[in-house]
């Protein structure tokens, strides 16, 4: 590998499912990284668990991997959700837990490069896909693009 890793980061809520496998294809994405809690739900249409696999095989030549260890925990989700916790303590929550798993050790930068972290949130600006890339940014010796897709 040469240059920066580049990681991807991806949300499919409000988007057709043209745009979203679009938009990883034109980006080059190898592995979509799936750092949902909840990736089987009725709600997710095309990017259902299940179905994401195939789909991504057939229209972007692009590997599926589920990785719930990177999700924020239950009881965190279900307070940021309810309004019970803001922004602030469900960005503290989930950066101490994804330090407890010890993420930045069990991920390593070949891993991820031209992966892509999926995730329901429509933009990174208040989804753990984004925290979650910036962690291992500061985290690792290794340059890291983050690109939102």
């Amino acid at each position: 590998m040469t240059g920066p890793v580049k990681l991807f980061t991806i949300g499919f809520t409000g988007s057709s499912a043209e745009h979203f496998f679009g938009r990883l294809k034109q980006a080059g994405v190898k592995k979509v990284i799936d750092t949902r809690l909840w990736a089987s739900s009725q709600l997710a249409g095309f990017a259902k668990k299940k179905d994401l696999p195939y789909f991504l095989k057939e229209l972007v030549s692009a590997d599926y991997e589920y990785r719930q260890e990177l999700a924020p925990s239950d009881n965190i989700l279900k307070a940021y959700k309810d309004g019970r916790i803001g922004w602030d303590d469900y960005e503290m929550q989930y950066i101490d837990l994804i330090n407890h798993r010890n993420i930045a050790h069990i991920l390593s930068p070949n891993e991820v490069h031209e992966a892509c972290f999926l995730c329901a949130c429509k933009t990174e600006h208040h989804c753990h896909r984004r925290l979650l890339a910036e962690y291992l940014q500061n985290q690792w010796n290794t340059p890291l693009e983050i690109i939102h897709l």
